[in-house]
């Protein structure tokens, strides 16, 4: 089922449809994902486990248009993903998508604040006189506005994630979309992450999240496990 672009409401908000991604590498080819079909429907919290090189990160990459697949159909939204060309897909992405990566990404030389920004002066979403004032309603939605005008590098690893979670919520994408989000923090950093993805999902975002902590994969609303290439 094909979902209305403009209609989360009960429709299936990420499809995958017989998806296979197939790497060519000098050692041969490597079947990533293999014959993947998959619904997710809006407001979900969705973790995705399995051991490494399992396909995991393969299947976020596809899903948030990072990668494309080499057969079969991926829509978001009710938007053919895998058709779209690369400037139309970074465009897409900036409005319908927040990725949150395990190593934060954050510019160093952008104080928090200026990090939060970011995506919204790089897209129409908002009015440039709304975008310093947006982008500190979000750095206090996850307890950071002290910080707002400190470097990166002045804050800790969980704070670091915290300011990369504020900045993938810039342009109010539907989906936060997040590869090893607490893999490089404590378990106490890594516990408030999680409850900030719970609070986030309560106000009706939807959130894909790799991880290999079992742990946190079950505070999730449904888990997918992938084990070579396939949903297991």
């Amino acid at each position: 089922m094909k979902s209305n672009g403009n209609n989360h409401g009960n429709h299936q908000l990420i499809e995958l449809k017989d998806v296979t991604k197939v790497y060519h590498t000098p050692a041969g080819d490597f079947t990533a994902l293999n014959g993947v079909t998959l619904s997710i429907g809006s407001g979900e919290f969705v973790s995705i486990v399995g051991k490494s090189g399992s396909g995991k990160t393969t299947l976020i990459n596809l899903v948030t248009g990072i990668d494309d697949p080499t057969s079969g159909e991926v829509y978001v939204g009710g938007t053919p993903v895998h058709t779209l060309k690369e400037g139309e897909k970074a465009s897409w992405r900036g409005s319908n998508m927040g990725v949150v990566f395990q190593f934060f990404q954050l510019l160093p030389t952008l104080t928090v604040l200026e990090n939060v920004m970011l995506p919204m002066d790089l897209s129409s979403r908002f009015p440039i006189s709304e975008h310093a004032e947006r982008a500190m309603a979000l750095l206090e939605l996850v307890d950071l506005a002290d910080h707002a005008h400190q470097l990166p590098s002045m804050l800790s690893g969980g704070l670091q994630q915290r300011a990369a979670i504020a900045r993938a919520l810039a342009n109010d994408p539907p989906i936060i979309a997040t590869d090893e989000p607490t893999g490089n923090l404590d378990t106490k950093s890594a516990e408030s992450v999680i409850k900030l993805f719970e609070n986030l999902v309560d106000q009706g975002k939807t959130i894909l999240m790799v991880t290999h902590d079992s742990d946190l994969a079950k505070r999730a609303s449904r888990l997918i496990e992938i084990a070579d290439g396939k949903i297991v």
